[in-house]
């Protein structure tokens, strides 16, 4: 759903954020399609592929993160290696 405050996604972020959904999820490895999990809001660039586990569930980012406590990982290491996988 889309928030009323955000401006719709360019041509170029819709390219991107398709990349993303087609990886696997950065956290634990899940195969894709991901969802593509926006670390601030129109921030599209640099949007990180995610499970839905990894993403909203109870032990996910919108839960209590213990998904990426459990592998070290943050959004930091997450944005980095999603860029790793797309243009490494």
């Amino acid at each position: 759903m889309q928030s009323k405050n955000k401006k719709p996604m360019t041509a170029a972020e819709r390219d991107h954020v398709t990349r993303v959904k087609e990886l696997d999820c950065v956290v634990c490895g899940a195969s894709g399609p991901s969802d593509a999990h926006e670390p601030e809001q129109g921030l599209w660039f640099i949007s990180v592929p995610l499970c839905k586990a990894c993403h909203q569930g109870p032990e996910g980012w919108h839960g209590t993160r213990l998904r990426w406590k459990l592998r070290k990982m943050d959004e930091l290491k997450a944005i980095d290696q999603t860029n790793r996988n797309i243009y490494g």
